[in-house]
């Protein structure tokens, strides 16, 4: 693997911990320089109870020789979103990628109901609380298309880009929450619906799958997944770089690729050597 980012700019949302942290380090190590955003920046102040903030990402990012800058920004107020862009911009002048992977509504899967603690998340979309929704909406789709509104008035001028949103396959197939599955399939149609508009621009607009990942929340319950075939956040990271480094890419817009199988055609493996088998439709967990 050999990616080779050193003129990029990057920006991933959302990447105080997990994949988003993943993918930071994955554009970190091929030599992009590499912003991110994200709420967390005290570790007392633990998004699902799990420790992480955008300095530490950095740190992380740094230490394999990247160059990475946190910006803190909740996605949902979009005046901070737009100093996110500003900042950027006066820094670099530019930006050539945006990973869309900013995600709410995961939040409080267990909730406390009638003094007692209930998980709610596989309840019928009847009995879901509107807040899922509302957050999946706010922090997910919507988030995604004013990141990429912001980003595309800017790549048009340069007539470049990359726009990336981390999906799932629960946009094709139920997978225990009603409101997770249409904001998934939203965030696709999203993605094929900006390739029209961006493709003059030689601008490309995709969808990318991960397969299970082990991030913080995967690794705190491990009895519940078969890790026998799990990706690394940073894997995740590669492919991303993959991507970024094809001079062909436009030829994939409006797409949805699976991370897995952008390492066997790239000739990328995890950060353990392993080469994960793409997951589908029917393998997804």
């Amino acid at each position: 693997m050999d990616f080779d980012l050193r003129d990029q700019v990057a920006l991933v949302t959302g990447a105080s911990r997990g994949i988003g942290k993943g993918i930071a380090l994955g554009l970190g190590e091929s030599g992009a320089t590499v912003y991110i955003t994200g709420r967390s920046i005290k570790n007392d102040e633990k998004r699902f109870g799990l420790p992480g903030t955008i300095y530490e990402t950095a740190k992380d990012v740094e230490t394999l020789g990247g160059k990475c800058i946190p910006i803190h920004c909740d996605h949902k107020d979009d005046k901070q979103v737009e100093l996110a862009f500003k900042q950027i911009l006066k820094e670099q002048g530019k930006i050539d990628l945006l990973v869309n992977n900013v995600w709410g509504g995961y939040e409080n899967m267990v909730e406390k109901v009638d003094d007692e603690f209930v998980f709610t998340w596989m309840n019928p979309f009847w009995e879901q609380p509107v807040w899922r929704w509302d957050a999946m909406f706010q922090a997910g789709v919507r988030a995604h298309y004013i990141s990429s509104q912001m980003a595309a008035r800017e790549m048009i001028k340069n007539r470049k880009g990359l726009i990336v949103n981390i999906s799932y396959w629960a946009a094709q197939k139920y997978m225990g929450n009603v409101a997770y599955g249409v904001s998934k399939a939203a965030s696709d149609k999203m993605v094929k619906d900006m390739s029209v508009n961006l493709k003059d621009y030689n601008i490309s607009a995709i969808s990318l799958y991960p397969g299970l990942v082990r991030t913080e929340l995967v690794m705190n319950a491990t009895d519940s997944f078969d890790l026998s075939n799990s990706e690394s956040p940073q894997f995740i990271g590669r492919a991303i770089a993959a991507l970024s480094s094809d001079a062909n890419v436009i030829e994939r817009s409006g797409k949805v690729l699976i991370a897995a199988e952008l390492g066997i055609e790239y000739g990328f493996t995890d950060i353990d050597g392993k080469q994960p088998k793409p997951e589908t439709i029917s393998s997804a967990q």
